[in-house]
């Protein structure tokens, strides 16, 4: 059996990926063999518009002591997994889409050689008013991830790089077409 491709969203606070994640699911329907992994996060379960399982961060620290993550890091005073059912997904030919974090990136790569990262990217203009419609920061804490994204030195040369300033669909048909053509 052909093992499964692990497709590691990453970007800016702003830039659209849960969006156009969204978008790509509903549009896949399960076609592809494609399944979006879900979140564990110690983020409030009603901030923002991702579909994330809230946890404590102490029942984060039992699940992450007792291996029950593939994935996790901290980011922004929150700790982020993803479930080791993802290996089970992989194993079995699906191809998985996480929504992961750019400084986590060389760690991801390591665990998972094959790993295909796709950066979803936005101007600055547009992350601040998308940051500002939010109203999850303040205007220093906006202008804290704005800073913060610009510092961030990752090796993204061989990403895939996919510009959302404009129409949810014109970005969301160009990641249906990615997370399609393998």
């Amino acid at each position: 059996m052909t093992l499964g491709k692990l497709f590691y969203i990453i970007g800016a606070s702003g830039a659209g990926k849960d969006t156009l994640m969204t978008y790509a699911r509903t549009n896949l329907n399960g076609s592809k063999n494609v399944v979006f992994a879900h979140r564990y996060i110690t983020r409030d379960p009603f901030a923002g518009n991702e579909n994330h399982v809230h946890l404590t961060i102490e029942e984060f620290k039992a699940r992450r002591e007792a291996n029950f993550f593939a994935l996790h890091w901290e980011s922004h005073d929150n700790c982020y997994g993803i479930g080791i059912e993802i290996n089970n997904w992989l194993q079995a030919g699906c191809n998985v889409v996480v929504n992961g974090s750019r400084e986590y990136l060389p760690v991801a790569s390591n665990l998972y050689p094959e790993i295909i990262t796709v950066l979803i990217a936005a101007s600055e203009e547009v992350l601040i008013n998308r940051l500002n419609n939010r109203g999850r920061e303040d205007t220093q804490q906006i202008a804290e991830r704005i800073k913060r994204s610009q510092q961030i030195q990752t090796d993204l040369s061989g990403c895939i790089k996919i510009l959302n300033n404009y129409a949810v669909e014109v970005a969301g048909d160009e990641l249906v077409k990615v997370l399609s053509q393998y």
